[in-house]
């Protein structure tokens, strides 16, 4: 069994224990009025979880920790929890943003449309990346770049310096983050590797294709999120991704069995609260928009599932992963 199989089938059995296996057992649940209860039940297993993932980093002994996941799985506040946790154990987290480790735009490769690929990992500045992590991990201070992505080039200002204390950990975020090329000489002793994502499974049969597929899940979040953050509508984030898809399937999943962990962010509420808010989105889709097909199906998804109610939605705590879709969410 891989690990991502482990992780399903540990967050199905859990879900048989709860009593909620089944579309049917979710519906029921909330018409029986008990979607608050839900919400708490998997609030609190969400926070076992980030304490568990903690614990395992902090016994390990390690001091680089390398996250990674398909989009839309609730990396940011997944890293941020797990952070969080970290420091109830007196040991604390720096961010170094991956982000700002790409190569000058001259350097960077291009696809097989001759457009810039900037997925690839051949993208990334592997050669200043590790440099600045051997400087931390001897205590040496260094000077973080900042990536100028309009100009395509790297800066450097003396006043982005960092240093590790003994007591600190160097958390980094990427789609490369769980790649051996990202870091080769590294020494992977150092290194430990968090894998999210948001795996989903109630029992085959009436809900298979209703509620198991994880990539339709994300792709609801990713709608909501950015139709309220980024005013992309959701015609064109349904039409943007199958590019997104191709990136997950070179450059993410061929990695995810080199995880240490591997972190569920789902929740038996999220489609019921994806439902909410993506329904009438959904609906603005035009029959004449070539992102139509895809929006009817979303729909379909939708369609068997009860939605959360408003007084519902509104105690989902502000440090939920699902805030981070909808909105309100207090993490730092």
């Amino acid at each position: 069994m891989t690990k991502i199989d482990a992780a399903r089938q540990e967050y199905k059995d859990w879900s048989r224990l709860m009593g909620v296996e089944t579309l049917s057992k979710l519906n029921e649940t909330l018409a029986e009025g008990r979607g608050i209860w839900l919400i708490n039940l998997c609030e609190a297993r969400q926070e076992r979880r980030y304490v568990e993932a903690a614990d395992a980093i902090c016994g390990s002994g390690k001091r680089i920790i390398m996250m990674s996941g398909p989009s839309s799985s609730g990396k940011t506040s997944s890293s941020l929890r797990i952070a969080q946790q970290c420091r109830v154990l007196g040991i604390f987290p720096r961010v170094l943003e991956l982000d700002n480790y790409f190569v000058e735009r001259d350097r960077t490769p291009r696809d097989e449309n001759g457009e810039y690929d900037f997925e690839s990992i051949g993208a990334m500045d592997t050669n200043l990346l590790q440099d600045n992590i051997k400087a931390l991990l001897e205590g040496r201070e260094v000077v973080i770049p900042k990536y100028n992505f309009k100009e395509g080039r790297t800066e450097f200002d003396p006043s982005r310096t960092m240093r590790l204390a003994p007591n600190e950990l160097l958390f980094m975020e990427g789609i490369h983050a769980l790649n051996p090329a990202l870091i080769p000489d590294i020494d992977r002793s150092d290194v430990f590797n968090i894998y999210i994502s948001a795996l989903s499974v109630l029992n085959p049969g009436l809900t298979e294709i209703v509620h198991n597929s994880t990539t339709d899940k994300r792709l609801l979040r990713r709608i909501v999120r950015d139709n309220r953050t980024r005013g992309i509508s959701p015609e064109d984030n349904i039409l943007r991704w199958p590019s997104v898809r191709r990136g997950e399937q070179r450059n993410i999943f061929p990695y995810e069995e080199n995880a240490d962990v591997v972190f569920n962010s789902s929740t038996l509420y999220d489609v019921p609260l994806l439902k909410y808010y993506a329904e009438p989105l959904l609906h603005e889709v035009s029959e004449s928009s070539p992102a139509y097909g895809k929006a009817q199906e979303l729909l379909r998804f939708l369609d068997p599932i009860t939605a959360l109610k408003p007084a519902e939605i509104a105690a989902i705590p502000p440090t939920s992963i699902m805030r981070e879709f909808i909105g309100g969410q207090i993490l730092v």
